[in-house]
């Protein structure tokens, strides 16, 4: 069941919310977390029935050692013993349905072997559960973490929402508020800010991600066939692609704080404008915050982080990126993704000790934005691209390789007005000679939607910035950034012309709804 989908919509959600809230307005809150613990498994379930049992045992088997490890009479080398079990049982669970065939798949071609593994289907949402979970276990260990009833806990794990793709809650976040009575009670304004924040991703994944798909997948597809690239050909999948994917998870994350929001939960944002950023280490302060939280918090700084010499801090961010590349996806495609980010930070951080110290004049933020902007670019196409010589091919034509194609006629122009020198190094054939797009139309549409999604995405106040006054409690860290005047010119209130927006923001996106197209990140 997924969020842009007639029956979540008109069904499962309004049906979920009403029966929490008219439950839990009488006092009777275990029952309301009961239901929204049944209806957050119906909701994991519908994909694939199968897959049930994996989540229950995961939250059983975890909830069961935090409990033991929270437990004083235990001493500490036990503890260590009962963390380490779980680590390794929780790692080698996803290992298994997330890598077992890469490595089958990559050891045979090693040892010239046919070893034959059945197809494993990769239960939905299982590196987001086991990555919060991992952080609920490694926190009851250092004794960060409060005793909750296995309800609670429970429903930490499963709420829908967050279930499938994040974004990947830490328990401080949310097991405090599940304790609240509070939560329980229907409160109009915590509809109405949902409903907005939800009405904006939808309308993100509906009206903006889904359109710029159609000038991505026809571009990768060509590229995974083999087809010579031309220059702009290149470039205007790898955009397109740019813009799906932000405007896809972003969308995503956007309906799931929305959809908590309703039933008074707060989440965690999980984007900042990402691509607003100056540089590679401002743009994972601002991609996928809680990811970025998880391998920084329970990675980087476990590997030693920046405590052990400038060598090994730049090795850790090479592990630590690497291993967030592995965490997409079991693929030579994701991990080259993670390395090139390993490498943007080690040279971020090289640039930034170097200039720092000696005092000389920093790169100007607009071009610094330049150089963030194209280097993530670029990082995307390995990214999506299903094999390495897919994404070569994009990239080799993006960089020129396969030479500069112009339209036929401009040859006669470049000797016309004298520049018969330059002529050589273009070619005429064409802008888009492989007619990978089935009409020009398709190709001025591409160009104009994507410089459309460059200045929402760049000039643009996202969503967090039009709600920051309403929570203040989560967005309280990124106030410096949300002062301008036309932030503060349309900033989200209680007022009929947000009513207005939001409701024509909503139907538009159902009444686009042409199927339904699963987000991205339910890949990984």
């Amino acid at each position: 069941m997924l969020f842009n989908s007639y029956i979540f919509l008109f069904l499962f959600l309004p049906i979920t919310l009403l029966g929490f809230h008219l439950i839990g307005k009488n006092g009777h809150v275990k029952s309301a977390i009961v239901w929204l613990i049944s209806a957050s498994l119906f909701f994991y379930g519908w994909w694939n029935p199968a897959y049930l049992g994996l989540l229950l045992f995961s939250t059983i088997f975890n909830f069961s050692l935090g409990f033991l490890i929270s437990t004083k009479s235990i001493n500490s080398s036990t503890k260590k013993i009962i963390l380490t079990a779980g680590v390794i049982v929780n790692l080698s669970i996803l290992g298994y349905f997330k890598y077992a065939n890469f490595f089958i798949d990559n050891l045979n071609v090693l040892t010239n072997s046919n070893t034959i593994l059945n197809e494993i289907i990769l239960p939905l949402g299982i590196s987001f559960f086991t990555f919060q979970q991992l952080t609920y276990l490694i926190d009851s260990y250092y004794e960060e973490t409060k005793k909750y009833s296995f309800l609670h806990y429970c429903l930490f794990v499963t709420f829908f929402p967050q279930l499938i793709a994040g974004p990947i809650v830490h328990h401080k976040e949310l097991l405090p508020q599940l304790v609240k009575d509070t939560l329980y009670k229907l409160r109009s304004k915590n509809l109405a800010i949902g409903l907005t924040i939800f009405s904006i991703g939808l309308f993100k994944k509906v009206v903006l991600a889904d359109s710029v798909s159609v000038y991505a997948t026809p571009v990768f597809d060509a590229a995974e066939a083999g087809i010579l690239l031309t220059f702009f050909e290149a470039w205007i999948g790898a955009l397109a692609y740019t813009f799906q994917l932000y405007f896809d998870f972003s969308g995503y994350t956007d309906m799931a704080i929305g959809i908590a929001r309703m039933f008074g939960i707060r989440l965690p944002i999980n984007f900042n404008s990402p691509y607003k950023a100056s540089s590679i280490i401002d743009f994972w302060k601002r991609w996928h915050i809680t990811l970025s939280r998880f391998l920084r918090e329970y990675l980087y700084f476990s590997l030693g982080g920046n405590r052990k010499g400038k060598i090994r801090r730049y090795i850790n961010l090479m592990v630590t990126m690497v291993i967030g590349g592995l965490w997409h996806g079991a693929g030579w495609t994701f991990i080259l993704w993670g390395a090139l980010h390993g490498f943007y930070l080690i040279v971020n951080h090289g640039w930034r000790a170097l200039f720092n110290k000696q005092d000389k004049i920093k790169t100007g933020s607009f071009f610094s934005w330049i150089i963030t902007f194209l280097a993530v670019v670029f990082s995307w196409v390995p990214f999506r691209a299903d094999s390495i010589s897919g994404a070569n091919n994009i990239l080799q034509a993006m960089i020129g390789v396969n030479g500069i194609s112009l339209p036929v006629g401009y040859e006669s122009i470049f000797i016309n007005y004298g520049l018969s020198p330059l002529k050589d190094i273009f070619k005429f054939n064409g802008m888009f000679s492989n007619h990978i797009y089935s009409h020009h139309d398709h190709i001025y549409a591409a160009i104009v939607l994507i410089f459309l999604l460059l200045v929402i995405s760049t000039f643009f106040p996202n969503t967090k910035q039009l709600m920051r006054n309403h929570d203040k409690s989560i967005f309280e860290t990124y106030k410096g950034e949300m002062n301008s005047s036309l932030h503060i010119l349309v900033e989200w209130n209680v007022t009929t012309i947000w009513a207005l927006i939001t409701s024509a923001t909503l139907l538009l996106s159902i009444i686009l709804l042409s199927g339904e197209s699963e987000f991205i990140y339910f890949r990984f």
